[in-house]
């Protein structure tokens, strides 16, 4: 288990560390939704709905004193680089609600890709767990044509050539748009120029973009599946432009 600290306080965990954080009380019109228990639940549903895959990896992150939770399941098939990934995430202190989103796992640098929409359960009533576990199936049977989306992005942005020029003025747009903030731009360039995978010294978009999601792994729980998701969109639309 990755022990590095990332943003905010927050810090990496195991899984059964989830269950050592106080459940907040249930009231009669909220029903809280236990860290370790869903991610028990959507590590089976993924077992039981990805056959064709195997689990070969899990991460899990508490922020605000165990009052926030992020993680992502790892699932992949033999020989491929890139391997299916369900993230979600869940508060104790309704910060946020449980949102799930479907992506790719880069395995050589265990790197996180995000592509479409994050499904997200808005109340905690008393039905919780039957509206999450059909919420759960729901967004993972659709997993498929997502990671399909983003096996396609990668072999483009591995054929597309990306010099410097490209990569810094990327970068530039994208702190514009606040995707990659102040302190993720040095992280960015470090990698860009002396990436810390040899199979990322190739000067192509495929690169930068790892480049990229290494330094969001320094963003807080709450925000990094959509800074994921607004990465693979801008950069795929980058990318179009680019080609043009």
């Amino acid at each position: 288990m990755n022990d590095m600290m990332i943003h905010r306080g927050a810090m990496y965990v195991n899984r059964h560390e989830l269950d050592l954080v106080p459940l907040p009380e249930e009231t009669d019109s909220y029903q809280p939704v236990s860290h370790y228990q869903l991610a028990d639940r959507l590590l089976t549903i993924g077992r039981d709905i990805l056959t064709d895959y195997c689990l070969v990896g899990e991460k899990y992150a508490l922020a605000r004193q165990g009052q926030q939770m992020f993680a992502f399941l790892q699932f992949g098939k033999k020989e491929e680089e890139l391997g299916l990934s369900i993230a979600f995430r869940n508060s104790y202190d309704r910060s946020m609600s449980v949102g799930l989103a479907i992506g790719a796992s880069v395995f050589i640098c265990d790197n996180l890709a995000l592509t479409g929409d994050i499904a997200v359960m808005k109340k905690h009533t008393k039905n919780v767990w039957t509206t999450l576990e059909d919420l759960a199936i729901s967004t993972i049977y659709k997993s498929q044509k997502n990671y399909r989306d983003i096996q396609v992005a990668a072999e483009r942005m591995r054929g597309t050539l990306f010099s410097n020029a490209d990569a810094f003025s990327t970068l530039g747009l994208l702190f514009g748009m606040d995707i990659v903030s102040l302190r993720q731009i040095p992280v960015v360039r470090e990698e860009w120029l002396k990436p810390s995978h040899d199979v990322l010294r190739d000067r192509n978009a495929w690169s930068f973009y790892n480049a990229c999601t290494e330094a969001l792994k320094s963003c807080p729980p709450s925000a990094i599946m959509e800074k994921h998701i607004l990465l693979h969109d801008e950069l795929v639309k980058r990318l179009q432009i680019h080609q043009a």
